[in-house]
């Protein structure tokens, strides 16, 4: 083994039950709930060296690493975080949590009513960015941690990162926000409605109480990813990796078309079906509801007159935000609106737009230049701790 190569970073999922209730945004609570987290490297003395990370939507709290003897188990993240990784798990103890009303561990729709002994289905409350932010800060008072050396999330995890710093700002030194945004565009909004409504207007569906019936809406499931999957890619990267290919199978006229309606003929058609399928196999149709719904409501200016600088008057944390150019559904636009709100209330921010053509999934990929700025990052987050700086 080599001074740059490490030993896998082996996963260890664990949970977490709160007896409480927590009282949601909406109005409601709810009690006797898991959280299901993983964490990696080790803990300090002065309990100071903690990153939270925070999952998009159909992700979760195994962000890193491998689960022993399970081939294919990387962690959503893995490029991003483990040993000599740009967040170092040889320098911080990161955590990954599993959100209310998830399908991967943490109590959601799928798991059972404590007051009527009944599956949840449609009738698990409302959650929002800010509910599991509050959920996520009772696990690491559980932990023992008053404040995190950094928040860190892309995409709908950018949002609960910043929500941090607005909620919790005392617990919170850096927040590094990729791919996000401040509120959802209308336009964003509407991409979400129309998933839903796939998922709603399936037969199977049962007004989300399927589970009693056995089945599950996959045909509503399949639409919904396939819709949100064009949105996380650029037209750039679409074009080059399928343009107008047809699939192998067909044959037929000097067009090369069948010229039929229903007919899987074209690459793209092809590889957004396999998406779909896969994803109606281990996605919980209410789970998907509940998420795109939080994001939909996000919008921590809409309390302060719709003016984003005073609403991130009351962050203390230090910041860094990265846009990809490409990404037309978190465009590099609303970044920039934070960096410019961020700067009127003179926080300490950097901000890096990375030229990459893989639209909004390019805060998942191997680019050198966006890795880079997110390692030069942490090194001075780790210098910071070192020199106990504030």
């Amino acid at each position: 083994m080599t001074a740059t190569q490490h030993p896998p970073l082996i996963a260890q999922p664990q949970s977490m039950h709160f007896e409480q209730p927590l009282r949601l945004q909406s109005g409601a609570s709810i009690r006797d709930y898991t959280l299901a987290f993983e964490t990696y490297g080790t803990l300090n003395a002065q309990r100071s060296n903690a990153v939270l990370v925070c999952h998009a939507l159909n992700a979760s709290h195994h962000v890193a690493g491998v689960y022993e003897g399970q081939a294919n188990s990387e962690g959503w993240w893995d490029n991003m975080i483990g040993p000599g990784k740009p967040l170092d798990t040889n320098q911080f103890f990161v955590i990954g949590v599993n959100n209310l009303g998830s399908c991967f561990g943490s109590t959601g729709p799928m798991h059972v009513h404590p007051d009527t002994g009944r599956v949840y289905g449609a009738d698990f409350p409302v959650v929002t960015v800010e509910d599991w932010v509050n959920a996520q800060a009772l696990l690491l008072d559980r932990l023992g941690i008053s404040q995190l050396a950094a928040v860190m999330g892309g995409s709908l995890g950018g949002m609960q990162a910043l929500s941090w710093t607005l909620q919790h700002p005392e617990r919170v030194k850096h927040a590094v926000v990729v791919a996000s945004a401040p509120n959802l565009t209308a336009e964003n909004i509407a991409f979400n409605e129309v998933a839903r409504r796939a998922i709603v207007t399936d037969p199977d569906f049962h007004g989300g109480h399927f589970y009693q019936h056995n089945v599950v809406p996959k045909r509503g499931l399949r639409i919904a990813r396939m819709v949100g999957h064009i949105t996380y890619l650029s037209d750039d990267v679409m074009n080059e990796k399928f343009g107008r290919q047809l699939r192998d199978a067909v044959v037929g006229s000097a067009t090369g078309y069948r010229y039929s309606t229903q007919d899987v003929e074209f690459q793209i058609e092809s590889y957004l079906r396999y998406q779909g399928d896969k994803f109606s196999e281990y996605f919980d149709a209410n789970t998907y509801l509940l998420i795109t719904r939080a994001l939909d409501y996000f919008d921590p200016a809409a309390g302060f007159g719709d003016n984003l600088s005073a609403a991130f008057a009351r962050t203390r944390a230090k910041f860094l935000l990265v846009s990809f150019t490409t990404d037309w559904r978190f465009s590099p636009q609303r970044s920039r609106e934070m960096v410019q709100a961020l700067l009127d209330n003179q926080r300490d921010v950097s901000y890096a737009e990375i030229d990459a053509p893989h639209g909004h999934d390019a805060f998942l990929l191997d680019d050198s230049r966006y890795m880079n700025v997110v390692r030069s990052y942490f090194e001075r987050v780790h210098q910071e701790l070192d020199g106990g700086a504030a």
